[in-house]
């Protein structure tokens, strides 16, 4: 079986077990996170992916109300390896929580879509996927699988809204013919580098179009304010998917950025946990 090593352990998150796990209980904990699990019916969820000192908390908190299920984890692709749909249909994903992996059945179907493509290269050196995982190892041991798909972003085009649009229909055909419950997850940070207010006003109104179900006005706005969303097509795919699946609304659990964490309000990275349901 194929093993995909972390690439970013020991450096977005702690490279060993024990200080792990409790990096992560403090992100639950921290003044922040959400304090409590409380789940709810989550059909797809919106969080972050930075290093977990600085969107740890923000993430803990999709993950406070996120049951457990099987997971479709989309992120974007920051170094542009590979398709712009790139998928790996088999293998092992190791954390130092032990390997998670990947359900070929449901990443086969995905395939019939001929927008997704078979290509582990770009999965090799990404973070924005691999940084999922110890949260959810963390609520439910290994005992879950996952399919990863990451995004090549475009511009916010018609013709990629598009795309994004035929990959959010097929990921709710393929999850409405499983027996077990599957969850969407958009992984994105929002704003980068800009002044704290700036990243504010311009995030939480892109955030209204996610909470209103609404792909076409979010990329709308993304456009519009020439926003620094690093996974806005992801979150436009989860947008899709959750509508097609029965979601009727989203709601913000929490946004903060950087600049809560570390003080510095110069230039900061956004950070929001949304879920759909």
């Amino acid at each position: 079986m194929k093993i995909r090593p972390p690439a970013v352990a020991g450096s977005f998150y702690d490279l060993d077990k024990e200080r792990l796990k409790k990096q992560i209980k403090a992100c639950f904990n921290h003044p922040l996170g959400p304090k409590k699990i409380k789940e709810e019916k989550v059909i797809a969820t919106v969080v972050p992916h930075a290093g977990f000192i600085y969107s740890g908390p923000v993430a803990a908190w999709s993950y406070s109300r996120t049951p457990k299920a099987n997971y479709i984890i989309l992120g974007p692709n920051h170094r542009l390896f590979g398709s712009r749909f790139a998928i790996m249909k088999e293998g092992v994903w190791k954390t130092p929580l032990g390997g998670v992996e990947i359900n070929e059945k449901v990443a086969t179907e995905l395939m019939k879509c001929p927008l997704i493509k078979y290509d582990p290269i770009a999965h090799q050196y990404e973070h924005s996927i691999e940084v999922q995982l110890p949260f959810l190892q963390y609520r439910f041991g290994n005992d879950f699988e996952f399919v990863p798909i990451c995004v090549s972003n475009d511009y916010p085009t018609q013709d990629f809204l598009e795309q994004c649009r035929i990959i959010g229909k097929a990921i709710a055909d393929v999850i409405k013919k499983q027996k077990k419950k599957w969850i969407v997850i958009a992984s994105s940070d929002f704003s980068h580098y800009v002044p704290h207010d700036y990243a504010f006003s311009v995030d939480n109104y892109a955030i209204e179009s996610i909470v209103d179900l609404d792909e076409k006005s979010f990329f709308a706005r993304v456009e519009e304010k020439n926003a620094s969303i690093c996974g806005f097509g992801p979150i436009a795919i989860a947008i899709v998917a959750s509508r097609k699946l029965g979601a009727k609304k989203g709601k913000l659990l929490k946004y903060s950025t950087s600049g809560n964490i570390t003080s510095e309000y110069s230039s900061v990275v956004g950070y929001a946990s949304i879920i759909m349901k």
